[in-house]
């Protein structure tokens, strides 16, 4: 009996000592969802462990130029520049949907405070810098602001999720394109700065009359009140599951890059700062460690999709989920 324990325990540390560990770093913002399916996935191979360091998505590119991680992560495509510095070709393997929140804390402004672009690109801006401003009050008559100071609080870190926020801005401010544009880091005109959406999470949890933009998820778990922001269409929108599915409805891609942009989409019930967040694999030759992590991807994109409601993302519409799949399974 003692033999065929010490012959079991021997078995366990045996496989824990000798399974394939699989490294990745980058974006913040699919981290709840990432963390789930690496879970769920080792359930069914406990022989392949991940550890995936939520850095950014800016971090992540740099240690997958760098040949630090086995792959990388990130809410925006990578910049032609950097993949001339790549050694090889990287695929883009959007993996889930998601709505960056402008997420905000005050006892007296109520959930779903409506604002549009032009109000928050102001805020941003640090033009408006009272939550009594009259263009805050103009979106949301009948409501009561205090008259105290907006902190803006925004990410210090290169991040996919700013890269997106901005894209919006520039898309509905003249003012924001002209003065500070678009990209994973920029040069904030105001704010404090945070790593990760955990630091602007953690910021904002914390300081009455702060103002950030994160994922939804992060602003769910954490009971954060959100914004309702205007659309396209003119309508007043929450950060949604449903309302992100919905922002997808126009996209469309050649089955080739696999990438593409969801912002301000024109569906009358779409979220206006909706993402995709891909998955960054290095074509390299072909190695076992290559073999499992595009098993993986491929159960990501099928039945991995299920967990992702539970998480506050929306799975990857079907047209565009089945051109992944081929591509991947083509590897």
């Amino acid at each position: 009996m003692i033999k065929r324990i010490i012959a079991l325990c021997f078995l366990l540390a045996s496989s824990s000592t000798f399974a394939l560990k699989i490294n990745a770093a980058g974006a913040s913002f699919p981290y709840a969802i990432y963390s789930k399916w690496f879970s769920e996935y080792s359930k069914l191979h406990p022989e392949v462990q991940f550890n995936y360091q939520p850095i950014g998505s800016g971090g992540g590119i740099r240690q997958l130029l760098k040949e630090t991680v086995d792959f990388g992560a990130s809410d925006a495509p990578m910049k032609a520049k950097d993949k001339k510095k790549a050694k090889w070709p990287v695929l883009h393997v959007p993996m889930v949907l998601g709505a960056v929140a402008i997420a905000y804390n005050h006892p007296q402004v109520p959930d779903q405070l409506k604002l549009d672009g032009p109000a928050l690109a102001d805020i941003y801006l640090g033009k408006i810098t009272k939550w009594n401003a009259a263009q805050i009050a103009a979106l949301n008559p009948g409501v009561k602001l205090p008259s105290d100071d907006i902190l803006v609080v925004r990410r210090a870190d290169g991040s996919g999720t700013t890269k997106n926020f901005a894209d919006y801005l520039v898309e509905v401010s003249t003012e924001w394109k002209q003065r500070v544009g678009t990209g994973k880091s920029l040069r904030w005109p105001t704010g404090v700065g945070a790593k990760g959406n955990d630091g602007v999470t953690s910021i904002v949890s914390n300081t009455k009359g702060s103002i950030t933009y994160m994922d939804l998820a992060h602003a769910r778990k954490n009971n954060i009140k959100t914004v309702a922001l205007k659309n396209k269409s003119g309508v007043f929108i929450n950060p949604t599951v449903e309302a992100v599915s919905a922002s997808a409805k126009e996209f469309k891609t050649d089955g080739k890059e696999l990438t593409g942009s969801l912002i301000n989409s024109s569906a009358k019930d779409s979220y206006p700062i909706s993402a995709l967040t891909y998955i960054l694999l290095p074509m390299v030759e072909k190695d076992q460690k290559q073999v499992e992590i595009y098993k993986f991807v491929e159960w990501a994109i099928s039945k991995g999709q299920s967990y992702a409601k539970e998480l506050y993302y929306a799975p990857l519409p079907t047209e565009l989920s089945k051109k992944v799949l081929e591509r991947v399974k083509s590897l």
